[in-house]
């Protein structure tokens, strides 16, 4: 992508993230699915398009019947109407979902049967739905091998055969910590916890611990971390290694 083309468009998930308002631009840049999550990057020619026009610009001819859905930031699908003028910035999405189907899937949520209207359905719709107790997650049942954990912002396919099971759980997840595998109950660990794993008990007020960290889940995946401070582990092997130092 050269400079010229940068400047000609401008993105609505960059303007997002960065908390500002599309700038005047030739296109638009945002993400369009047809009936799954395999999204692509789409450009439409105003900042508040019409549902039919995020359409077009995905080559679907809007007279096919097509249903559009906006994707927020919550997790939560919001009806795109094909007549009507959609804010992309104000709105906070950069991602659609087009589907052209009239079926109802399946699924099941802590053994009881659900009928969901689309082939996609996001994890924050799951959490909703489940309302897990502090310390649990949401969980795809995976019958030969290990139930694996769902993100909130996370989107899953329905339309694969078989009907997806879903349950709620304790959420665990193992960790090293100076050499020696230990196991927490929630996703974000902070430094005074990796401490108490680490060297347990009360510490005089001369000592002082440094740490370092890898394999985070949440960015940067590696660094250092100082007192008060927290990162997001994965699901398994995010490493801690924890000096003390006794100050004279």
């Amino acid at each position: 992508m050269n400079t010229e083309e940068l400047l000609e468009y401008d993105d609505v998930g960059d303007a997002l993230r960065e908390g500002r308002v599309l700038r005047p631009a030739r296109g638009y840049r945002f993400l369009l699915a047809q009936g799954d999550i395999n999204f692509q990057s789409r450009v439409v020619s105003d900042p508040v398009p019409l549902g039919r026009q995020l359409l077009e610009a995905g080559a679907l001819d809007p007279r096919d019947g097509y249903s559009l859905f906006a994707i927020l930031p919550s997790g939560d699908f919001e009806d795109v109407r094909l007549s009507e003028p959609f804010d992309l910035c104000a709105r906070g999405a950069e991602r659609f979902v087009a589907f052209l189907t009239d079926r109802d899937f399946k699924l099941t949520l802590n053994d009881d049967e659900l009928r969901w209207g689309k082939p996609i359905v996001s994890g924050a719709v799951l959490y909703g739905l489940a309302k897990p107790d502090e310390g649990e997650g949401v969980f795809l049942v995976v019958p030969s091998g290990e139930d694996r954990l769902i993100e909130r912002d996370e989107l899953i396919d329905l339309s694969e055969p078989g009907i997806e099971r879903f349950i709620t759980a304790r959420m665990t997840f193992e960790i090293i910590v100076n050499s020696r595998a230990r196991t927490v109950n929630a996703r974000t660990v902070t430094f005074e916890q990796i401490v108490q794993l680490a060297f347990s008990g009360q510490h005089a007020p001369n000592v002082v611990f440094s740490m370092t960290y890898r394999h985070a889940a949440s960015a940067p995946h590696a660094g250092e971390l100082g007192a008060g401070g927290s990162v997001d582990v994965k699901k398994k092997g995010t490493v801690f290694n924890v000096t003390r130092t006794v100050q004279s």
